[in-house]
């Protein structure tokens, strides 16, 4: 018997959802027509993910705008009913006359909570622990700041228990909360302490949403929607050309976004792709709670999330040697979602490449990303 993360009862459990499709997949023959489809399997994942029932704030705080290597610049804030400010960021080139085409960059998680859109955007030279990120995981580029450049408005806000949403020690039960620290961006250590505490409170973060009765994916799309609200309602914003991407967390919430707003015209989902099958059996651990909705896999392969766009414009990236997948799993989930565009007649609106190396979202990745939002967003 070969080992799982379960051990003598991995199998079993992954063999729990292998008798048919899953039920709600495209791919049943019972399902023909994508257009009757989608709305059905829209409502399933939103029930099985819960999300909480949130307001769009009807004030968006301008706390500070400029120019910044080219680029107009501005420094956003929302407050939603819970928590503290949402904070974010939103570039478009200097000097232009909209409406543009709109794009949120979703940022990934990278262990590092005290970050959001620090990630993947740039309003001020950052700090060396912020280069590095950039340097390991986007090739030394704030893609958001280069996307802006081609011409779109470009949205990038910190999710849900990251940077200005993240959780404050403090705040806390004695019970959990340890030794408060609150780091800025240049005190190594501080982060990496406050990041261990932040990775080892995400248990208590999942089971304490479940018990109120929602999910973190559902949270989480909770909140990037109203952040698409607020980009979908500025005058520089065409709304009939809105798209999302995003690196790793960022590529699972596009995965949500993109596959269950109709919306998004244009989604690029990066580092974020396999099937409930090998994280059963073999990647589990490589992932944190923010992935899972309980009971969703009998509805839906994981890779048919992002499939319920079909037949709308939608690309994936993942990399050969990204140690979080299996690679076999990672092409089962392209055969998968081959099969979905296929059916809908929309082959050619699905690109799913293939790239050497680690988890990353390099300048090349990058390259046919933004042609890709081109091709759909401006085409």
């Amino acid at each position: 018997m070969e080992p799982t993360q379960i051990g003598a009862y991995g199998q079993w459990a992954a063999d729990l959802t292998a008798s048919d499709l899953p039920a709600m997949s495209f791919r049943r023959e019972a399902f023909a027509d994508v257009e009757a489809w989608r709305p059905l399997a829209r409502r399933r994942v939103l029930a099985r993910m819960a999300p909480p029932v949130t307001a769009t704030p009807t004030h968006v705080e301008t706390l500070e705008a400029g120019e910044y290597d080219g680029l107009h610049a501005e420094r956003l804030q929302w407050q939603l009913p819970y928590g503290p400010a949402t904070e974010a960021v939103l570039l478009k080139p200097a000097g232009a006359v909209g409406p543009l085409p709109g794009v949120l960059a979703l940022h990934c998680h990278g262990g590092r909570k005290c970050w959001g859109w620090k990630k993947v955007a740039r309003v001020a030279d950052p700090a060396p622990p912020v280069v590095a990120h950039h340097q390991q995981y986007y090739g030394g580029r704030a893609w958001a700041n280069e996307l802006a450049r081609r011409g779109y408005v470009v949205l990038a806000h910190d999710a849900y228990a990251f940077a200005s949403r993240k959780v404050r020690q403090a705040d806390c039960d004695e019970s959990v909360r340890g030794q408060p620290i609150d780091p800025d961006d240049a005190d190594e250590q501080a982060i990496a302490a406050y990041d261990a505490w932040a990775g080892e409170h995400e248990n208590i973060m999942a089971k304490s949403l479940f018990s109120a009765g929602t999910t973190w994916p559902g949270v989480f799309w909770s909140e990037d929607r109203i952040a698409l609200d607020i980009l979908a309602a500025r005058g520089d914003v065409d709304p009939a050309r809105l798209g999302c991407g995003g690196l790793s967390g960022g590529g699972l919430r596009t995965c949500l976004l993109g596959g269950l707003d109709e919306r998004i015209r244009c989604a690029v989902a990066v580092g974020f792709m396999s099937t409930w099958r090998d994280f059963c059996l073999k990647k589990v651990h490589t992932h944190t709670w923010m992935l899972y909705v309980p009971l969703l896999p009998l509805d839906l392969d994981f890779p048919e999330i992002l499939g319920l766009r079909a037949p709308a414009a939608t690309m994936v990236q993942n990399t050969t040697e990204d140690s979080l997948f299996s690679l076999p799993a990672v092409k089962q989930s392209r055969d998968i979602l081959q099969t979905v565009f296929a059916k809908a007649d929309a082959p050619d609106r699905l690109a799913f490449n293939l790239y050497p190396g680690p988890h990353k979202f390099d300048a090349p990745m990058q390259q046919d990303a933004f042609d890709w939002f081109d091709r759909w967003l401006k085409g």
